[in-house]
């Protein structure tokens, strides 16, 4: 019986010399004896921790370099055929330029000279306008002969036309009118339609000739190249 008393005694004298003991926890639970007989606490490997480190913190922090390798590689495999496509364009336009300036321009007109078929083709009183598409060139017959006119207005040059319901010759531009004659009446022409060159070929035809004309105004219808007898 005087053991019994003591045994609490001496679990409450243990507490309170544990309570005692300094560096001890206040109020914490007690600690449970590890069992040598039952399995070993997990225990981290080494560098694991639940705070991050500065090696992971370094390793997340090189993520983004990582991540931006691929994207300059991507510009490098563009930026090559770009480069040389820039480099082909640039590289064709000079040759282009330069193809242009050692084979300029060149205005190619229609032959100055033709044969316009027989003078039996042609009815007496009219304008034949065959020739005016290709050679810009009336062949008017009369009773007596033939005559050439050039179809290019005196005015600013532009391109009249045969009207045969009122028998004479208008500009669309800015209304200047002739007779079938070629000579001037209304309209803003200075002077009348000039003639070219006209005479028979040796087989026959007839040969105009626009390199070779003649001004109404400087007296050269007169002259015998400007008209053809019949």
């Amino acid at each position: 019986m005087a053991d019994e008393k003591d045994a609490p005694e001496t679990e409450g004298t243990a507490a309170a010399a544990s309570a005692a003991r300094p560096g001890a926890p206040i109020g914490s639970p007690p600690m449970t004896p590890i069992d040598p007989a039952g399995p070993a606490p997990t225990v981290l490997p080494t560098g694991k921790s639940n705070t991050i480190g500065p090696g992971i913190r370094a390793s997340l922090e090189k993520k983004p370099a990582a991540e931006a390798e691929p994207s300059r590689r991507s510009f490098m495999k563009l930026s090559l055929p770009i480069g040389w496509v820039a480099f082909s364009a640039a590289t064709t336009a000079s040759l282009i330029a330069t193809a242009r300036f050692l084979f300029p321009n060149v205005l190619f007109e229609p032959p100055q000279s033709f044969k316009a078929g027989f003078p039996g083709e042609y009815n007496v009183g009219e304008v034949d306008t065959r020739w005016k598409d290709a050679f810009s060139v009336w062949i008017v017959r009369e009773a007596d002969g033939f005559y050439a006119l050039i179809a290019v207005c005196t005015h600013l040059g532009c391109s009249p036309n045969w009207l045969p319901a009122e028998n004479k010759f208008k500009c669309p531009c800015h209304g200047s009118g002739f007779y079938r004659t070629g000579v001037n009446f209304e309209g803003p022409a200075p002077r009348p339609l000039e003639r070219a060159r006209i005479v028979l070929s040796d087989d026959g035809q007839i040969l105009v000739d626009k390199s070779v004309k003649f001004q109404q105004e400087k007296g050269e219808w007169d002259n015998p190249d400007s008209f053809l007898k019949a």
